[in-house]
């Protein structure tokens, strides 16, 4: 797909990726930035923290890219080699590849990327569609990873409906439409978010690029039963866009190390939670 095809126009296409890299540019410290090659064009990575620490792995969610992370840096760099990862076909700094989701061309991308990185075995961090990621990558290379800590990992239920329809009736009413948007996607605890800032980033997306159409592919049960690592799984319990109480049946009964953590009041937009720290840095020092 030629990179202006995700976007509406290439003039929006300049103005977000303008906007991401002043993000970097403004990014606390001096994290190292490299483009890397792999079978669906260059993947670009922020990487940070002690070269010898445990190599962890981070995939932002849909929509986005590195700069979702830029806040949880000065947290993770004290434990971990933390590489972020801009996923191919999203507004970022890498290739606008977007593979079948049903092959395994995703799980070959990223093992370009941890190849190049010099990493045989990671820790991931998921968000929403790089929870997904994670999942698939996990099942097809179970050697390669040895722990996930998701949130609102897609691919454990099927879409639900009613948000997709509210966001198109809502969508020609603008800014309006898009906040209301937005306020059903946070659920009814809105003290931790601010608003003004994911409408903003809302609008522009939706103004400028394309999201990806059609539905991740749900795992079945066997792939979850071998699963055989740690997960620590954090969902809204309001999630408008996947059914959080069917994930976490699913997985508390058929992914073995699965703790699933259902957030009372949170939608779809979770906040960083303590937890996820804890599970990653449980095991002590691991090396890719």
């Amino acid at each position: 797909m030629p990179q202006q095809d995700i976007y509406r126009s290439p003039s929006g296409r300049q103005l977000l990726l303008d906007s991401y890299r002043a993000q970097l540019a403004a990014w606390p410290g001096t994290p190292e930035q490299r483009h890397v090659p792999t079978p669906e064009g260059e993947t670009f990575v922020v990487s940070a923290g002690p070269a010898t620490a445990p190599p962890l792995v981070l995939l932002h969610g849909s929509g986005s890219n590195s700069a979702q992370w830029v806040a949880r840096f000065t947290e993770l760099i004290p434990y971990f080699r933390v590489h972020a990862v801009d996923i191919i076909g999203e507004p970022g700094l890498s290739a606008p590849s977007r593979p079948d989701p049903g092959t395994d061309r995703y799980a070959v991308w990223l093992d370009a990327v941890l190849d190049q990185l010099g990493l045989t075995e990671v820790a991931i961090m998921g968000y929403s569609l790089g929870s997904w990621l994670a999942l698939d990558y996990a099942i097809r290379r179970p050697a390669r990873v040895h722990r996930l800590a998701l949130t609102c990992p897609p691919g454990l239920s099927r879409p639900l409906k009613g948000y997709l329809l509210k966001a198109v009736l809502l969508a020609p009413f603008g800014r309006w439409g898009k906040r209301r948007t937005v306020i059903g996607m946070l659920g009814r605890e809105l003290s931790t978010v601010d608003l003004d800032a994911v409408v903003e980033h809302t609008v522009r997306m939706s103004t400028h690029y394309r999201h990806r159409g059609g539905e991740l592919p749900v795992f079945t049960d066997d792939e979850l039963a071998n699963l055989n690592i740690p997960l620590h799984v954090v969902v809204g319990a309001d999630d408008v866009m996947w059914d959080a109480a069917i994930t976490k049946q699913r997985l508390e009964t058929h992914a073995p190390r699965a703790t699933v953590h259902l957030l009372p009041g949170i939608g779809h937009l979770v906040p960083p939670q303590d937890s996820e720290l804890e599970f990653l840095t449980a095991e002590g020092s691991r090396h890719g």
